[in-house]
């Protein structure tokens, strides 16, 4: 061997960087922490106990990502607002079994660490966290030389929540004759991200940095928007109304989550005339994406369903208000095969 030993570092991983990264990003997580955390942070595993909270409690888990959202975070350099999604992600799909969400897990994988980068990232997760009431407990920061390209990296989560067995949200009281409430979306949440590109940037040529389509500084600022995280409008409203059913309208939209908490027999319709689509969808219906792919890929202006007693529906709009959801009453379940069909007019913004 000639001149000085070969380390970790010369092969691209700088341990030294990441033992920097986790002091930096340790005071988010402990701001995040809740009853029932157990010690700190560093340990092999995070520690959580139920205590005495749950009588007969079911733990349900989730994971997710965010998707090429994060291509848009690469080309403009923000990344305070990937971490909201990626809890976003994983705290609404748990969020429809009426599971409270009780702590987060997550992975961080780059090329190189990027420490004002990762620590704005991790920062979003922490607020993500805060508006989900769940601890961030603990992660995982991986660097990858030569795996991913310079300035890239890629996000998972994992979250567990408990509900109550007799309060189990699972679809099976679902009848023909409920209603079905939508929680408005904050745009384009963290779905289609790969059609939204090619339709706004290569077919029509729109520049990032350029012009909003909505109410935003700019386009990047529009397509960065966080998802929203109805984690605790929704836990107020099952301790205070019946939910028969819940879908997080993800991937696949409302045509293809709608009907995940529908039982043999009963089909859902909802009406587009009931609520505003963001002009987002507007502009990429523009570039030539027809309707029936728009309606399984997006959102379309709806982040999350609800299913209740029809004459519990009003009452259930009041109270989604008066917690700072935009909620109307878009639709019904009634008898037929188990699917969900969009009807009536589209109101664009």
């Amino acid at each position: 061997m000639n001149g000085k030993p070969l380390t970790y570092a010369d092969a691209g991983v700088d341990i030294d960087r990441g033992d920097a990264f986790v002091d930096r990003i340790a005071p988010l997580a402990r701001a995040t922490f809740r009853k029932g955390v157990l010690g700190g942070l560093g340990g092999f595993g995070g520690l959580f106990e139920l205590g005495g909270r749950f009588r007969d409690p079911i733990l349900v888990s989730g994971t997710d990502g965010v998707g090429t959202k994060l291509k848009l975070a690469f080309l403009s350099g923000r990344h305070a607002t990937v971490g909201i999604d990626l809890v976003a992600m994983c705290v609404n799909d748990v969020l429809c079994s009426g599971a409270e969400p009780l702590f987060f897990l997550d992975y961080f994988a780059t090329g190189k660490l990027e420490l004002g980068v990762a620590t704005d990232v991790v920062a979003g997760i922490a607020e993500g966290c805060k508006r989900a009431g769940c601890a961030l407990l603990g992660g995982e920061t991986a660097e990858l030389p030569g795996f991913y390209g310079d300035g890239e990296y890629d996000l998972a989560g994992f979250a567990v929540a408990a509900v109550e067995r007799d309060g189990l949200v699972d679809g099976s009281k679902v009848r023909p004759g409920d209603a079905i409430i939508g929680l408005a979306s904050s745009g384009l949440h963290s779905n289609g991200f790969s059609l939204a590109r090619k339709a706004l940037f290569e077919v029509q040529g729109r520049d990032l940095f350029g012009p909003a389509l909505g109410d935003f500084p700019d386009l990047a600022a529009e397509l960065l928007e966080p998802t929203r995280i109805y984690v605790k409008s929704v836990l107020n409203m099952l301790a205070a109304e019946p939910i028969h059913g819940m879908a997080h309208i993800t991937g696949g939209g409302l045509v293809g989550n709608v009907p995940r908490f529908l039982p043999a027999g009963c089909r859902a319709v909802l009406d587009r005339s009931t609520w505003l689509e963001p002009t987002v969808f507007k502009a990429i219906r523009a570039a030539g994406v027809e309707d029936a792919e728009m309606q399984r890929t997006f959102n379309l202006g709806i982040g999350m369903c609800v299913a209740v007693p029809r004459d519990r529906a009003d009452a259930v709009v009041e109270r989604f208000a008066s917690l700072g959801e935009t909620a109307a009453q878009i639709g019904w379940v009634e008898a037929g095969e188990q699917a969900c069909t969009l009807v009536g007019e589209r109101r664009d913004k």
